[in-house]
């Protein structure tokens, strides 16, 4: 190991390489179920020049490693080792807004960039990026774009992967590229620039998508160095407004109308547990939202910018209006003690380092799999007898439905809370965990996003389709040096 991290103090300096056992005991495990394992070293880089000698040198050493570009905590077990003797390269200090385009709407960064930071530099600019839901404040904007984290506006997706355009990468086995258009020019921002080149089409070079093998991939492939993403012009007005209901399949008709209108900006389906998560500052809080709210309510977010931005907005208000009275619906601007603009606030800016969903018990573990809307129904009766017989209280289920690519899938997703000084709450939760993701395997349920056992899961199912992503691996990084052990090949 005197050895290895020579060699690396040697690319990136000795203030840049750790051994200290306490630090490295911070990366051997997350809030996940996953086992945790002991990396042998953590090293920090400052530019794509450090990134590509690490991978160079990993593979010429054999060495794993393990990118990781959003601050702590994590929650989905992709950052932690699953071999031995792995090394974590730490990207979060890679925080530049390399450029932001207001004709053409892209900006440019590097994986450490979080959305807090992104969206001050873009407003100061008149636009902004859509978001997953209330992202934590240390969550590398790059990071959630490539997993295709929800965004809260599915129906503007015209791409499953917008608002991802070009990237930077350095492949497993050291070759380093750019994606997308600016895989046409050099390899140079700047003379790109010069040329009117400005990394606004994702899809190439040629014929080949390469940010496929990127996206959703855990770092198994490469690590990506910048990436540029499609912008919106800020909005000078935005308002939410709220459709209750008793029983989620009451709101199925009324969401596939306004998706099939493309009305409203942001869309989504949340029990009242979920929402009461989202606007409880702690737990006494949450229990007391939750006996308020109604069972189920869709937000709908309405917004305009420079042109017309009020008669937009109202023009949309009152037909989506219509559209939930025709299906014996209300839409109101606000629920008992709850305003839209405090809801359009938690949903659309950053949250604090933890996730808030710790606050009803402290700790939880979320379902989530891509499915169609006239599903989510039967999938949501499975869970809640599903819980019942393994003890986990089904009250405490939050549950959210999130339109994607303009409607064309949906992300439904299982919130599952557990008090962590518990040893029988966490069983509990873990258990039905385990039983629940094989049954909604068994259902249906379309694993995207494939960490700790949803890979297996998933990839069990298309033999063939894991054969080449066998081979895939094996093109871009040979030696399988690139967080191996993830997505079960």
């Amino acid at each position: 190991m005197g050895n290895k991290k020579n060699e690396l103090t040697k690319i990136v300096g000795s203030s840049n390489v750790f051994d200290d056992p306490a630090i490295l005991e911070n990366y051997s495990k997350d809030s996940s179920f996953c086992s945790p394992m002991i990396p042998r070293l953590l090293v920090k880089v400052n530019n794509v020049n450090e990134v590509q000698k690490i991978v160079k040198w990993a593979n010429k050493t054999n060495t794993p490693l393990i990118p990781v570009s959003s601050g702590p905590p994590h929650y989905k077990g992709d950052t932690v080792a699953s071999v031995p003797e792995a090394v974590i390269i730490d990207l979060s200090g890679m925080k530049k807004i390399i450029s932001i385009n207001c004709q053409h709407r892209i900006c440019i960064v590097e994986p450490g960039v979080t959305y807090g930071e992104l969206q001050k530099a873009l407003a100061k600019e008149g636009l902004t990026l859509s978001t997953s839901m209330a992202p934590r404040a240390t969550k590398s904007v790059i990071t959630s774009i490539l997993e295709a984290e929800p965004r809260l506006n599915g129906l503007s997706q015209w791409e499953f992967f917008d608002p991802l355009r070009c990237m930077e990468v350095v492949w497993g086995d050291g070759n380093r590229m750019f994606t997308g258009e600016a895989a046409q020019g050099p390899l140079d921002l700047e003379k790109q620039w010069a040329s009117q080149k400005w990394q606004v089409a994702g899809n190439g070079p040629f014929s080949t998508d390469f940010f496929r093998m990127l996206t959703m991939s855990q770092g198994t492939m490469g690590i990506v160095a910048w990436a540029s993403l499609k912008c919106e012009i800020l909005p000078t007005i935005h308002k939410m407004f709220f459709v209750p209901a008793q029983r989620p399949e009451q709101l199925n008709d009324f969401v596939r109308r306004v998706v099939r209108l493309r009305f409203s900006d942001e869309l989504m389906v949340v029990n009242g547990f979920y929402l009461a998560s989202l606007l409880g500052e702690n737990a006494k809080e949450v229990k007391q939202l939750k006996a308020e709210l109604p069972a189920w309510v869709a937000l709908v977010g309405i917004l305009g910018r420079k042109l017309l931005p009020e008669e937009r907005l109202e023009s949309q208000q009152l037909d989506i209006a219509d559209i939930a009275q025709q299906f014996g619906l209300r839409m109101t601007p606000s629920l008992p003690g709850i305003s839209g603009e405090k809801v359009l606030n938690k949903l659309i800016n950053p949250s604090d380092e933890k996730c808030w969903k710790e606050t009803a018990k402290g700790a939880f573990e979320d379902i989530f799999f891509l499915t169609t809307l006239d599903k989510t129904t039967m999938f949501i009766h499975m869970a809640h007898m599903m819980a019942e017989k393994a003890g986990y209280p089904a009250s405490d289920i939050g549950v959210y439905i999130q339109p994607k690519h303009r409607g064309s899938c949906y992300h439904l997703e299982f919130n599952l809370p557990y008090n962590p000084d518990c040893t029988k709450s966490t069983q509990t939760a873990k258990d039905f965990f385990k039983k629940a993701s094989k049954e909604f395997s068994d259902m249906g349920a379309y694993f995207s996003r494939p960490y700790g056992i949803w890979s297996r899961l998933q990839l069990n199912k298309d033999a063939q389709s894991t054969m080449i992503l066998k081979d895939l691996k094996g093109i871009f990084d040979p030696n399988n040096i690139m967080n191996p052990g993830k997505l079960a090949v």
